[in-house]
C-alpha cells in the first residue's frame, strides 16, 4: 500500500523526474504532467515502475486553466486524495530587458507563475481531502538576487513564486503547509542550454563556493524534505536555498 499520493508538474526530465523517483523511491504512488516531451514522460515511468512503484503521467499545459482543470480531473480518478503537490514545471529565458519580446516576457511569467496559482487552486480540493498535505513550488535564486545569467522574466516570475508561497502559506495553514526550494545552476536541459561551452561552464561553476553545478537529486531531496512531515512538519513559508553557498547574483 502506497505511503500516500504526490503529483508534480514536469516529472519528464529533470529536477522533475528526479523529484518523482524520490517520491517513488520512499513508497508515494506518484502522478506527474508533461507538456510536449511525451517519451521523457514516458521513460520516468518506466524508472519508477522499475522501482517497483506506482506512477501515471498525464498531458497538462500549466499555463492553460481548462488544461489544469481537465488535468486536475484525471488525477482525481486515479488518486483518492494528494498528500503532496510539487509546483515544477517552468521555463527560462536569458535575453535582457532590451531584447526581451512582450510574448517572450507574458511566455515566462504564464508558466511559472500563472502555471502555479492554476495547478494550486485545481488540485486545492484533493490536497484538503489528505490527512496531512504539502505544497513544494520551484523559485529559484533568480528570484532572490535577481540573477545577472537569466532574463527578467525569469527572475521576476520567481520572485512571484516567492511571494506566492509565502501567500500561500497563510491562507491554507493550518492543514496545507506551503514552502519552496531556491536552486541555484542544476544539471538539466534548460540548463546545459545556457552552459553550452567550456568556458561558460567553468564560469558558472566558480561562482559557487562549493565549486561544481547542482544535480536534480541534490533539489529532489529538498523537495522531500519540505514535503514530508516527519522532517518538516514545523517549517512553512519557508525559501530553502539549493545553491551551493552562492548567496549573490
Amino acid at each position: 500500500m502506497a505511503r500516500g499520493y504526490v503529483f508534480v508538474t514536469g516529472g519528464d526530465r529533470g529536477i522533475g523526474r528526479a523529484t518523482v523517483l524520490k517520491f517513488a523511491k520512499e513508497g508515494f504512488a506518484v502522478g506527474f504532467s508533461y507538456f510536449r516531451n511525451r517519451s521523457g514522460a514516458e521513460e520516468t515511468l518506466r524508472a519508477v515502475e522499475e522501482l517497483g512503484g506506482e506512477g501515471f503521467f498525464i498531458q497538462m499545459d500549466v499555463s492553460n486553466e481548462e488544461s489544469v482543470r481537465r488535468g486536475a480531473e484525471e488525477v482525481a480518478k486515479r488518486f483518492p486524495y494528494l498528500n503532496v503537490l510539487v509546483n515544477n514545471a517552468g521555463v527560462i529565458t536569458f535575453k535582457g530587458i532590451e531584447e526581451l519580446s512582450l510574448e517572450a516576457w507574458s511566455w515566462v511569467i504564464n508558466v511559472n507563475l500563472t502555471g502555479t496559482i492554476l495547478v494550486t487552486k485545481y488540485m486545492l480540493p484533493l490536497l484538503r481531502k489528505a490527512p496531512w498535505a504539502s505544497i513544494v513550488n520551484l523559485a529559484s535564486i533568480a528570484g532572490q538576487s535577481g540573477n545577472v545569467f537569466a532574463s527578467p522574466a525569469y527572475c521576476a516570475s520567481k520572485a512571484g513564486v516567492i511571494g506566492l508561497t509565502r501567500r500561500l502559506a497563510t491562507e491554507l495553514a493550518p492543514h496545507i503547509r506551503v514552502n519552496a526550494v531556491a536552486p541555484s545552476f542544476i544539471e538539466t536541459d534548460m540548463v546545459r542550454s545556457f552552459i553550452d561551452t567550456p568556458e561558460k561552464r567553468r564560469r558558472v561553476e566558480e561562482a559557487h563556493p562549493l565549486k561544481r553545478i547542482g544535480r536534480p537529486e541534490d533539489v529532489a531531496e529538498a523537495i522531500y524534505f519540505l514535503a514530508v512531515p516527519e522532517h518538516s512538519g514545523f517549517i512553512t513559508g519557508q525559501v530553502l536555498g539549493i545553491n551551493g553557498g552562492r548567496l549573490t547574483c
